[in-house]
Protein backbone atom coordinates (compact mmCIF):
# COMPACT_ATOMS: atom_id res chain seq x y z
CA UNK A 1 0.00 0.00 0.00
CA UNK A 2 1.27 3.53 -1.14
CA UNK A 3 1.72 6.04 1.98
CA UNK A 4 -0.87 8.07 0.11
CA UNK A 5 -3.47 5.65 0.41
CA UNK A 6 -6.52 7.15 2.17
CA UNK A 7 -8.22 5.86 5.30
CA UNK A 8 -11.46 4.70 5.28
CA UNK A 9 -13.20 8.53 5.62
CA UNK A 10 -16.86 7.09 5.34
CA UNK A 11 -19.22 9.80 6.89
CA UNK A 12 -20.80 7.15 9.57
CA UNK A 13 -18.58 4.54 11.42
CA UNK A 14 -20.01 2.02 13.72
CA UNK A 15 -18.05 0.03 16.05
CA UNK A 16 -20.95 -2.61 16.90
CA UNK A 17 -21.79 -5.09 19.64
CA UNK A 18 -18.67 -4.52 22.10
CA UNK A 19 -18.01 -4.00 25.90
CA UNK A 20 -17.89 -0.14 25.98
CA UNK A 21 -15.40 1.58 28.50
CA UNK A 22 -16.59 4.65 28.31
CA UNK A 23 -14.80 7.06 30.81
CA UNK A 24 -16.82 9.29 31.06
CA UNK A 25 -17.39 11.11 34.50
CA UNK A 26 -20.11 8.27 35.42
CA UNK A 27 -17.76 5.50 34.48
CA UNK A 28 -20.09 3.52 32.47
CA UNK A 29 -19.69 0.42 30.99
CA UNK A 30 -22.52 -0.25 28.18
CA UNK A 31 -22.43 -2.61 25.57
CA UNK A 32 -23.76 -2.53 21.93
CA UNK A 33 -22.32 0.21 19.09
CA UNK A 34 -20.66 2.88 18.80
CA UNK A 35 -21.30 5.33 16.10
CA UNK A 36 -19.50 8.24 14.53
CA UNK A 37 -21.08 10.66 12.44
CA UNK A 38 -18.96 13.83 9.96
CA UNK A 39 -15.83 12.86 12.82
CA UNK A 40 -18.27 13.04 16.62
CA UNK A 41 -19.67 10.65 18.11
CA UNK A 42 -23.15 10.49 17.60
CA UNK A 43 -24.09 7.35 20.26
CA UNK A 44 -22.27 5.16 22.55
CA UNK A 45 -24.48 2.47 23.58
CA UNK A 46 -27.41 0.09 22.22
CA UNK A 47 -28.23 -0.44 18.27
CA UNK A 48 -27.90 2.24 15.70
CA UNK A 49 -28.83 2.36 12.20
CA UNK A 50 -26.78 4.54 10.32
CA UNK A 51 -28.41 7.32 8.41
CA UNK A 52 -26.75 7.84 5.79
CA UNK A 53 -25.07 6.19 2.60
CA UNK A 54 -21.60 6.30 3.00
CA UNK A 55 -20.90 4.16 6.24
CA UNK A 56 -18.66 1.74 7.78
CA UNK A 57 -18.83 -0.89 10.30
CA UNK A 58 -16.57 -2.27 12.53
CA UNK A 59 -16.83 -5.83 14.03
CA UNK A 60 -16.64 -5.63 17.96
CA UNK A 61 -17.94 -8.67 19.12
CA UNK A 62 -16.23 -10.30 21.89
CA UNK A 63 -13.58 -6.69 22.30
CA UNK A 64 -13.54 -3.55 24.49
CA UNK A 65 -14.45 -0.76 22.70
CA UNK A 66 -12.37 2.52 24.14
CA UNK A 67 -11.33 5.69 23.73
CA UNK A 68 -8.38 6.13 21.72
CA UNK A 69 -5.00 6.03 23.71
CA UNK A 70 -3.31 9.16 24.14
CA UNK A 71 0.73 9.56 24.76
CA UNK A 72 1.88 12.87 25.77
CA UNK A 73 5.48 12.40 25.89
CA UNK A 74 6.95 10.63 22.78
CA UNK A 75 10.25 11.38 20.31
CA UNK A 76 9.40 9.61 16.64
CA UNK A 77 12.67 10.84 15.13
CA UNK A 78 14.38 9.10 17.57
CA UNK A 79 13.22 5.54 16.64
CA UNK A 80 15.89 4.72 14.01
CA UNK A 81 18.06 4.98 16.85
CA UNK A 82 16.11 1.53 18.63
CA UNK A 83 18.73 -0.50 20.18
CA UNK A 84 22.19 1.29 19.72
CA UNK A 85 21.43 3.54 23.52
CA UNK A 86 21.32 0.91 25.74
CA UNK A 87 22.35 0.55 29.26
CA UNK A 88 23.37 4.09 29.88
CA UNK A 89 21.99 7.14 32.11
CA UNK A 90 20.48 9.88 30.98
CA UNK A 91 23.55 12.83 29.84
CA UNK A 92 25.51 9.69 28.68
CA UNK A 93 22.66 8.59 26.58
CA UNK A 94 22.41 12.04 25.09
CA UNK A 95 25.84 12.70 24.62
CA UNK A 96 26.70 9.64 23.55
CA UNK A 97 24.64 8.72 21.32
CA UNK A 98 20.85 10.31 20.81
CA UNK A 99 22.53 13.79 20.18
CA UNK A 100 25.24 13.05 17.55
CA UNK A 101 22.35 10.96 16.04
CA UNK A 102 20.09 13.46 16.19
CA UNK A 103 22.47 15.85 15.06
CA UNK A 104 23.44 13.28 11.33
CA UNK A 105 19.51 12.91 10.30
CA UNK A 106 18.77 14.01 6.87
CA UNK A 107 14.95 15.26 6.60
CA UNK A 108 14.28 11.96 4.82
CA UNK A 109 16.00 9.87 8.23
CA UNK A 110 13.65 12.29 10.26
CA UNK A 111 10.32 10.83 8.21
CA UNK A 112 11.52 7.46 7.80
CA UNK A 113 11.35 7.25 11.66
CA UNK A 114 8.14 9.33 12.23
CA UNK A 115 6.73 6.88 9.55
CA UNK A 116 8.11 3.39 11.70
CA UNK A 117 7.02 5.01 14.97
CA UNK A 118 3.79 6.05 13.77
CA UNK A 119 3.15 2.32 12.19
CA UNK A 120 4.10 1.31 15.58
CA UNK A 121 1.87 3.75 18.14
CA UNK A 122 -1.33 3.32 15.48
CA UNK A 123 -1.59 -0.71 15.61
CA UNK A 124 -0.87 -0.57 19.08
CA UNK A 125 -4.24 1.84 19.60
CA UNK A 126 -2.44 4.72 20.33
CA UNK A 127 -4.37 7.35 18.61
CA UNK A 128 -3.12 11.07 19.88
CA UNK A 129 0.60 11.71 20.52
CA UNK A 130 2.57 14.77 22.22
CA UNK A 131 5.67 14.41 19.82
CA UNK A 132 8.72 16.34 20.13
CA UNK A 133 11.35 16.58 17.54
CA UNK A 134 14.78 17.06 17.16
CA UNK A 135 16.05 20.52 16.11
CA UNK A 136 15.81 20.11 12.06
CA UNK A 137 13.23 18.76 9.83
CA UNK A 138 10.17 19.28 12.21
CA UNK A 139 8.06 19.53 9.06
CA UNK A 140 8.97 16.19 8.02
CA UNK A 141 7.02 14.89 11.48
CA UNK A 142 4.11 17.12 10.21
CA UNK A 143 3.81 15.74 6.91
CA UNK A 144 3.82 11.82 8.18
CA UNK A 145 1.44 12.17 10.76
CA UNK A 146 -1.12 14.29 8.38
CA UNK A 147 -0.65 11.02 5.91
CA UNK A 148 -0.93 8.25 8.81
CA UNK A 149 -3.89 9.86 10.13
CA UNK A 150 -2.81 10.34 14.27
CA UNK A 151 -3.60 12.87 16.21
CA UNK A 152 -0.50 14.59 16.71
CA UNK A 153 0.71 17.84 18.49
CA UNK A 154 3.96 18.28 17.06
CA UNK A 155 6.86 20.60 17.72
CA UNK A 156 11.17 21.19 16.92
CA UNK A 157 13.17 20.75 19.70
CA UNK A 158 14.86 24.03 20.62
CA UNK A 159 18.67 24.19 21.95
CA UNK A 160 20.79 27.18 21.88
CA UNK A 161 23.08 26.21 24.75
CA UNK A 162 24.80 23.10 26.80
CA UNK A 163 27.68 20.77 27.43
CA UNK A 164 28.23 18.12 24.57
CA UNK A 165 25.46 19.36 22.14
CA UNK A 166 26.85 19.34 18.74
CA UNK A 167 27.16 22.00 16.12
CA UNK A 168 24.39 20.49 13.93
CA UNK A 169 22.09 20.72 16.90
CA UNK A 170 23.22 24.38 18.74
CA UNK A 171 21.36 26.99 17.38
CA UNK A 172 21.01 30.79 17.61
CA UNK A 173 18.17 31.83 20.13
CA UNK A 174 16.40 34.07 17.66
CA UNK A 175 17.10 30.99 15.08
CA UNK A 176 15.25 28.80 17.58
CA UNK A 177 12.34 31.05 18.40
CA UNK A 178 11.59 32.25 14.62
CA UNK A 179 12.37 28.36 13.65
CA UNK A 180 9.05 27.64 16.30
CA UNK A 181 6.96 30.36 15.40
CA UNK A 182 7.13 29.80 11.55
CA UNK A 183 6.24 26.00 12.01
CA UNK A 184 3.56 27.06 14.46
CA UNK A 185 1.76 29.52 12.09
CA UNK A 186 1.56 26.57 9.63
CA UNK A 187 0.45 23.74 10.95
CA UNK A 188 -1.53 24.87 13.97
CA UNK A 189 -4.54 23.67 13.77
CA UNK A 190 -4.49 21.62 10.44
CA UNK A 191 -6.47 18.60 9.49
CA UNK A 192 -10.06 20.31 11.51
CA UNK A 193 -7.14 20.51 14.50
CA UNK A 194 -5.68 16.88 14.64
CA UNK A 195 -2.59 18.62 13.80
CA UNK A 196 -1.24 21.10 16.21
CA UNK A 197 1.86 23.15 17.49
CA UNK A 198 3.70 22.63 20.66
CA UNK A 199 6.75 24.53 21.51
CA UNK A 200 8.79 22.31 22.69
CA UNK A 201 12.42 23.53 24.62
CA UNK A 202 14.27 20.33 25.29
CA UNK A 203 15.42 20.89 29.16
CA UNK A 204 17.17 23.54 30.97
CA UNK A 205 20.57 22.51 30.31
CA UNK A 206 20.45 23.10 26.97
CA UNK A 207 18.35 26.24 26.70
CA UNK A 208 19.31 29.65 27.60
CA UNK A 209 17.09 31.87 30.25
CA UNK A 210 16.54 34.17 27.63
CA UNK A 211 15.00 31.63 25.22
CA UNK A 212 12.97 29.54 27.83
CA UNK A 213 11.16 33.10 28.36
CA UNK A 214 10.81 34.06 24.65
CA UNK A 215 9.13 30.09 24.37
CA UNK A 216 6.54 31.13 26.98
CA UNK A 217 5.93 34.17 25.30
CA UNK A 218 5.14 33.36 21.64
CA UNK A 219 3.52 30.23 22.93
CA UNK A 220 0.81 32.12 24.38
CA UNK A 221 0.59 34.79 22.01
CA UNK A 222 -0.26 32.10 19.78
CA UNK A 223 -2.39 29.87 21.76
CA UNK A 224 -0.01 26.83 21.23
CA UNK A 225 0.97 24.36 24.43
CA UNK A 226 5.04 24.32 26.01
CA UNK A 227 6.23 20.78 26.13
CA UNK A 228 9.71 19.45 27.65
CA UNK A 229 11.76 17.67 29.99
CA UNK A 230 12.38 18.25 33.81
CA UNK A 231 13.93 16.57 36.64
CA UNK A 232 14.23 13.73 35.29
CA UNK A 233 17.65 12.53 36.42
CA UNK A 234 19.45 13.04 39.54
CA UNK A 235 22.98 14.33 37.68
CA UNK A 236 20.43 16.44 35.81
CA UNK A 237 19.24 18.06 38.94
CA UNK A 238 22.40 18.72 40.44
CA UNK A 239 23.43 20.57 37.02
CA UNK A 240 20.61 22.96 36.72
CA UNK A 241 21.20 23.96 40.54
CA UNK A 242 24.64 24.80 39.58
CA UNK A 243 23.95 26.28 36.43
CA UNK A 244 20.70 27.99 37.56
CA UNK A 245 20.89 28.35 40.94
CA UNK A 246 17.42 26.55 41.69
CA UNK A 247 15.85 23.17 41.56
CA UNK A 248 14.12 22.38 38.36
CA UNK A 249 10.56 22.75 38.36
CA UNK A 250 11.27 25.81 40.83
CA UNK A 251 13.48 27.31 37.95
CA UNK A 252 10.95 26.93 35.51
CA UNK A 253 8.06 28.02 37.12
CA UNK A 254 10.69 31.84 37.59
CA UNK A 255 10.32 31.80 34.16
CA UNK A 256 6.63 31.30 33.23
CA UNK A 257 7.17 27.97 32.22
CA UNK A 258 4.26 26.27 34.15
CA UNK A 259 0.58 26.20 34.07
CA UNK A 260 -2.17 24.06 32.48
CA UNK A 261 -0.73 24.60 28.97
CA UNK A 262 2.69 23.06 29.71
CA UNK A 263 3.35 19.47 30.21
CA UNK A 264 7.46 18.43 32.12
CA UNK A 265 7.90 15.02 30.99
CA UNK A 266 9.44 12.44 33.97
CA UNK A 267 9.36 14.72 37.05
CA UNK A 268 10.69 11.91 38.63
CA UNK A 269 12.72 13.81 41.65
CA UNK A 270 11.11 16.52 42.97
CA UNK A 271 11.56 18.65 46.03
CA UNK A 272 8.00 19.37 47.88
CA UNK A 273 8.18 23.40 46.90
CA UNK A 274 8.03 21.73 43.22
CA UNK A 275 5.04 19.27 44.37
CA UNK A 276 3.40 22.66 45.31
CA UNK A 277 4.48 24.55 41.98
CA UNK A 278 3.06 21.88 39.43
CA UNK A 279 -0.61 21.18 42.34
CA UNK A 280 -0.89 25.10 42.39
CA UNK A 281 -0.17 26.02 38.87
CA UNK A 282 -2.26 22.70 37.11
CA UNK A 283 1.21 22.13 34.95
CA UNK A 284 0.68 18.70 33.52
CA UNK A 285 3.12 15.53 34.26
CA UNK A 286 4.02 13.89 31.46
CA UNK A 287 4.78 9.60 33.42
CA UNK A 288 6.83 7.40 31.10
CA UNK A 289 7.82 4.23 33.40
CA UNK A 290 9.51 2.21 30.93
CA UNK A 291 11.93 5.16 29.98
CA UNK A 292 12.52 6.07 34.10
CA UNK A 293 13.56 2.16 34.66
CA UNK A 294 16.23 1.73 31.12
CA UNK A 295 17.60 5.00 31.92
CA UNK A 296 18.16 4.32 35.92
CA UNK A 297 16.70 7.83 36.05
CA UNK A 298 14.54 6.23 38.93
CA UNK A 299 10.38 6.05 40.01
CA UNK A 300 8.46 8.95 40.65
CA UNK A 301 5.86 9.31 42.98
CA UNK A 302 2.80 9.11 40.70
CA UNK A 303 0.14 7.68 43.54
CA UNK A 304 1.51 10.57 46.22
CA UNK A 305 1.68 12.99 43.56
CA UNK A 306 -1.96 12.18 41.80
CA UNK A 307 -3.63 11.94 45.79
CA UNK A 308 -1.80 15.71 45.99
CA UNK A 309 -3.94 16.91 43.06
CA UNK A 310 -1.06 17.34 40.43
CA UNK A 311 -2.21 16.48 36.52
CA UNK A 312 -0.53 12.70 35.23
CA UNK A 313 -0.35 11.12 32.11
CA UNK A 314 1.52 8.76 30.73
CA UNK A 315 4.36 8.15 27.62
CA UNK A 316 6.58 5.87 26.07
CA UNK A 317 8.97 8.49 25.33
CA UNK A 318 11.76 7.07 22.96
CA UNK A 319 12.60 4.07 21.31
CA UNK A 320 16.37 4.43 22.49
CA UNK A 321 14.89 4.26 25.73
CA UNK A 322 12.50 1.91 26.08
CA UNK A 323 12.30 0.53 23.36
CA UNK A 324 9.08 0.58 22.04
CA UNK A 325 5.81 2.80 21.91
CA UNK A 326 3.59 0.70 23.67
CA UNK A 327 0.75 2.13 25.02
CA UNK A 328 0.12 -1.19 27.40
CA UNK A 329 3.33 -2.34 28.40
CA UNK A 330 3.64 1.63 30.12
CA UNK A 331 0.19 0.86 31.47
CA UNK A 332 1.22 -2.51 32.90
CA UNK A 333 4.39 -1.43 34.46
CA UNK A 334 2.23 2.02 36.02
CA UNK A 335 -0.04 -0.42 37.54
CA UNK A 336 2.68 -1.85 39.11
CA UNK A 337 6.40 -0.35 39.81
CA UNK A 338 4.41 1.91 42.35
CA UNK A 339 2.36 -0.98 44.40
CA UNK A 340 5.97 -2.11 46.36
CA UNK A 341 6.19 1.32 48.26
CA UNK A 342 2.66 2.39 48.42
CA UNK A 343 0.70 -1.00 48.90
CA UNK A 344 -1.22 -3.08 46.84
CA UNK A 345 -4.17 -0.80 46.57
CA UNK A 346 -2.21 1.89 44.99
CA UNK A 347 -3.54 3.00 41.27
CA UNK A 348 -5.63 0.69 40.15
CA UNK A 349 -6.55 -0.29 36.52
CA UNK A 350 -9.27 1.81 36.49
CA UNK A 351 -6.90 4.68 37.39
CA UNK A 352 -4.71 4.05 35.17
CA UNK A 353 -6.87 3.68 31.87
CA UNK A 354 -7.89 7.19 33.00
CA UNK A 355 -4.08 8.34 32.46
CA UNK A 356 -3.59 6.65 29.69
CA UNK A 357 -7.38 8.12 28.00
CA UNK A 358 -8.66 10.97 29.39
CA UNK A 359 -5.84 12.54 31.15
CA UNK A 360 -3.07 12.52 28.09
CA UNK A 361 -6.08 14.37 26.31
CA UNK A 362 -5.82 16.70 29.34
CA UNK A 363 -1.97 16.83 29.08
CA UNK A 364 -3.12 18.10 25.41
CA UNK A 365 -5.53 20.37 26.08
CA UNK A 366 -7.53 18.40 24.31
CA UNK A 367 -9.89 17.03 27.47
CA UNK A 368 -13.21 18.40 25.63
CA UNK A 369 -12.18 16.46 22.73
CA UNK A 370 -11.35 13.44 23.22
CA UNK A 371 -10.24 10.98 26.02
CA UNK A 372 -13.79 9.43 26.51
CA UNK A 373 -16.57 7.98 24.70
CA UNK A 374 -19.15 10.54 24.91
CA UNK A 375 -21.52 12.76 22.81
CA UNK A 376 -20.16 15.12 20.62
CA UNK A 377 -16.56 14.26 21.25
CA UNK A 378 -14.36 13.34 18.54
CA UNK A 379 -14.04 9.94 17.01
CA UNK A 380 -10.89 8.41 18.23
CA UNK A 381 -11.21 5.21 19.16
CA UNK A 382 -9.54 1.84 19.63
CA UNK A 383 -11.40 -1.62 19.68
CA UNK A 384 -8.81 -4.47 21.81
CA UNK A 385 -9.90 -8.05 21.51
CA UNK A 386 -10.57 -9.91 24.43
CA UNK A 387 -10.99 -13.50 23.99
CA UNK A 388 -7.23 -14.16 23.62
CA UNK A 389 -5.36 -17.34 26.29
CA UNK A 390 -3.76 -14.32 27.65
CA UNK A 391 -6.76 -12.39 28.74
CA UNK A 392 -9.85 -15.08 29.36
CA UNK A 393 -11.74 -15.10 31.82
CA UNK A 394 -10.52 -11.27 32.83
CA UNK A 395 -14.57 -9.67 33.80
CA UNK A 396 -12.86 -6.31 34.46
CA UNK A 397 -12.39 -4.21 31.10
CA UNK A 398 -10.01 -2.09 33.02
CA UNK A 399 -7.98 -5.04 34.19
CA UNK A 400 -7.88 -6.29 31.17
CA UNK A 401 -6.53 -3.54 29.70
CA UNK A 402 -4.17 -2.84 32.16
CA UNK A 403 -2.85 -6.66 33.33
CA UNK A 404 -3.29 -8.73 30.22
CA UNK A 405 -3.82 -7.31 27.29
CA UNK A 406 -0.87 -6.67 24.67
CA UNK A 407 -0.54 -4.22 21.58
CA UNK A 408 -1.39 -7.16 19.25
CA UNK A 409 -4.87 -7.37 20.40
CA UNK A 410 -5.96 -4.21 18.86
CA UNK A 411 -8.20 -4.49 16.33
CA UNK A 412 -9.56 -1.16 14.69
CA UNK A 413 -8.18 2.20 15.67
CA UNK A 414 -10.52 4.90 14.21
CA UNK A 415 -8.92 8.58 14.28
CA UNK A 416 -11.02 11.82 14.24
CA UNK A 417 -14.02 8.87 12.59
CA UNK A 418 -11.84 7.77 9.86
CA UNK A 419 -10.92 4.21 10.13
CA UNK A 420 -6.87 4.07 10.41
CA UNK A 421 -6.54 -0.19 11.52
CA UNK A 422 -9.12 -2.88 10.46
CA UNK A 423 -8.66 -6.09 11.40
CA UNK A 424 -5.14 -5.54 12.32
CA UNK A 425 -4.31 -3.82 9.19
CA UNK A 426 -3.06 -0.14 8.72
CA UNK A 427 -4.97 1.64 6.19
CA UNK A 428 -2.66 4.50 5.82
CA UNK A 429 0.90 3.59 5.68
CA UNK A 430 2.79 0.87 4.25
CA UNK A 431 3.99 -0.89 6.98
CA UNK A 432 6.13 -3.34 5.38
CA UNK A 433 8.15 -0.40 3.42
CA UNK A 434 8.44 1.49 6.58
CA UNK A 435 10.19 -1.06 8.66
CA UNK A 436 12.48 -2.01 5.16
CA UNK A 437 13.54 1.71 4.89
CA UNK A 438 13.84 2.34 8.38
CA UNK A 439 16.31 -0.96 8.80
CA UNK A 440 18.53 0.40 6.01
CA UNK A 441 18.90 4.24 7.25
CA UNK A 442 19.50 2.59 10.70
CA UNK A 443 22.33 0.88 9.42
CA UNK A 444 23.61 3.97 7.05
CA UNK A 445 23.53 6.08 10.23
CA UNK A 446 25.02 4.09 12.68
CA UNK A 447 27.73 2.93 10.43
CA UNK A 448 28.88 6.89 9.55
CA UNK A 449 28.32 7.48 13.36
Amino acid sequence: MSDQAKHDTAEEVVIRGGMIVTMDPAWRLLVGDVAIRSGRIVQVGGDYTPTSRSFSILDAEGSIVMPGLVQSHVHTCQTLARGHADDLSLLDWLRRVVWPYEASLTREDVASACRLALVELLLGGTTAIQDMGTVHHADALFEVAEAAGIRALIGKAMMDEGVGVPDGLRETTAASIEGSVALCKAWNGRDGGRLRYAFAPRFVLSCTEELLQATCAEARRLGARIHTHASENRGEIEAVRKLRGDDNVAYLDKVGMTGDDVGLAHCVWLEEREREVLRRTGTHLLHCPSSNLKLASGVASIPELRAEGIKVSLGADGAPCNNNLDAFLEMRLCGLIHKPRCGAEALPASQVVKMATLGGAEALGLGDEIGSLELGKRGDVSVVDIQGPHVVPTESPYSALVYACRSTDVRHVVVDGAVVVRDRNLMTLDAEKAVHDARQRGRRIFNSL
